[in-house]
């Protein structure tokens, strides 16, 4: 292997990430039941792909994407063995999604000085995952379910768009997309 310019893993983990919330919140908002072809993207997409981009940012030096996409990676690798296991203690799952908006909250404190869609998206989905964590210990009305799942939906959507702009401003060598930087 050359020593060369490495490819930047980040729009496949963003993706993966990104497609990946948009559907299980297109679930969480109550359009469509869970099914296969949710829990297939969280394995092979939303799973393997992040812990494949966390992997490649680990080979770049970047502590902050492999931390992330290697976590979110397994999170979604996790999420789908308790879904096929049944769900396990209501309460409990909201101290499961708890604890993953603390990481959350955690690294969006790393997105400080970074661009404002890795800010957004941070932000998004810490309050994506406290407000999953609310709905699983309090017996919420309907419309804070659909609520939640636009939120998250958006989440998705906001990692879905800075992948893209990634590819093409990188492609393109100009900015296509902007992302909230001095430069765009």
């Amino acid at each position: 292997m050359s020593e060369g310019k490495l490819a930047n893993p980040a729009p496949l983990g963003l993706m993966g990430f990104g497609m990946t919330t948009v559907l299980l919140n297109i679930h969480n908002a109550g359009f469509f039941p869970m099914d296969t072809m949710i829990l297939a993207m969280g394995i092979f997409y939303g799973g393997l792909a992040q812990i494949i981009a966390g992997i490649m940012e680990f080979r770049k030096g970047n502590t902050f994407g492999m931390t992330a996409f290697t976590s979110y990676g397994f999170f979604w690798l996790s999420l789908v063995f308790i879904v096929m296991k049944g769900g396990g203690d209501r309460a409990f799952m909201g101290w499961y999604l708890f604890m993953w908006g603390l990481l959350t909250l955690w690294l969006w404190f790393g997105t400080f000085g970074k661009n404002r869609v890795i800010q957004t998206v941070f932000f998004t989905l810490t309050v994506l995952f406290w407000l999953l964590a609310v709905e699983h210990w309090f017996e919420m009305p309907a419309f804070f379910s659909v609520f939640t799942g636009i939120e998250g939906i958006l989440c998705g959507l906001s990692a879905v768009y800075l992948a893209a702009a990634e590819v093409l401003n990188e492609d393109k060598g100009r900015t296509v997309l902007p992302i909230g930087t001095r430069n765009s």
